[in-house]
């Protein structure tokens, strides 16, 4: 079963976190992955897309993979389907984040379970903007 922090966790980790790789951060400013990373830059964090079919999302340098990120990486924000999400977790396991963020509608219990077994922090099907709007 999915537990995700309670809501007061949720935004003391996003007053401490600054750097969030979004995995399939689209171009498209249509997509709900452009508007919620948007909101967040916005907000004054920095965005770190993910995708390798893009070159550059809101003026910042797109990488192909989470492991082509230089530096420390807060929170891996995925907005990818939740049969993704097991791929998606193991290349986090790879790399020292510190939350594994699944966006609203986007679970899956083996990625889940993966990624607790390893001792990581995991949310899942919540949305990153909304979470930040109600705990600021």
């Amino acid at each position: 079963m999915i537990e995700n922090p309670s809501r007061e966790e949720m935004g003391k980790m996003l007053k401490k976190s600054k750097r969030i790789a979004v995995v399939g951060l689209s171009d498209n400013p249509e997509r709900t992955s452009y508007m919620v990373s948007k909101a967040m830059q916005d907000s004054g964090y920095e965005i770190i897309p993910v995708n390798p079919s893009v070159s550059e999302v809101l003026g910042v340098k797109a990488v192909k993979a989470l492991k082509d990120i230089e530096g420390h990486i807060e929170i891996v924000n995925v907005f990818r389907r939740s049969e993704f999400l097991p791929e998606i977790a193991k290349e986090f396991a790879e790399i020292d984040a510190d939350i594994f963020w699944a966006q609203l509608g986007v679970e899956n219990e083996e990625a889940y379970n993966f990624l607790k077994e390893k001792g990581h922090t995991v949310i899942m099907n919540r949305c990153i903007k909304v979470e930040h709007a109600l705990t600021k």
